[in-house]
């Protein structure tokens, strides 16, 4: 893929350079992506935050838009996705389906969607990140890992690099 922009979204208790972010924005800037971290800690209401992620990708055309985000920021960048129509989306343990959230089935608007979920978190339930891999054909990778996915840094890295790598 041509190197353009990466933006990570955080989840709601992380900040915006937390170990997975500041892992793959390495890899991103390698291949010559330009890199930003959005800092949401101010606000609670997911909305709001992908509110936020549209304003920062502006309107900039200088290369493809990749959207990352983890929890939280999996759906922050899904519901940005609708406006911001990035090139990919790379979500790791993604908040879908939580009754609370404005949302209820965000359409991935992108050329390609890959999810990461641990199939031992107890905060998201892997079976949402399935329900949704189906119905909007995502590939899902199920591995063996928490919410977090700490635990799982060298193939999440590795999976991320194989995703920009692909056209």
């Amino acid at each position: 893929m041509k190197p353009g922009r990466v933006y990570f979204s955080h989840g709601k208790e992380s900040g915006p350079w937390g170990i997975k972010i500041t892992a793959l924005a390495k890899i991103a800037t390698a291949k010559g992506f330009r890199v930003e971290s959005v800092d949401y800690t101010d606000l609670p209401v997911p909305d709001a935050r992908a509110a936020r992620l549209v304003s920062h990708c502006g309107t900039e055309n200088d290369g493809p838009v990749i959207l990352v985000g983890s929890s939280m920021g999996g759906y922050v960048a899904t519901v940005a996705a609708a406006v911001v129509r990035p090139a990919g989306l790379f979500l790791m343990a993604p908040a879908f389906y939580l009754p609370d959230y404005a949302v209820q089935d965000p359409k991935p608007v992108s050329t390609r969607t890959v999810i990461v979920h641990g199939v031992n978190d107890k905060v998201i339930p892997m079976d949402h990140s399935i329900r949704f891999a189906r119905h909007h054909r995502a590939t899902l990778f199920l591995v063996n890992g928490d919410h977090a996915l700490i635990d799982q840094l060298p193939l999440l890295e590795e999976l991320f690099n194989l995703f920009l790598d692909s056209p």
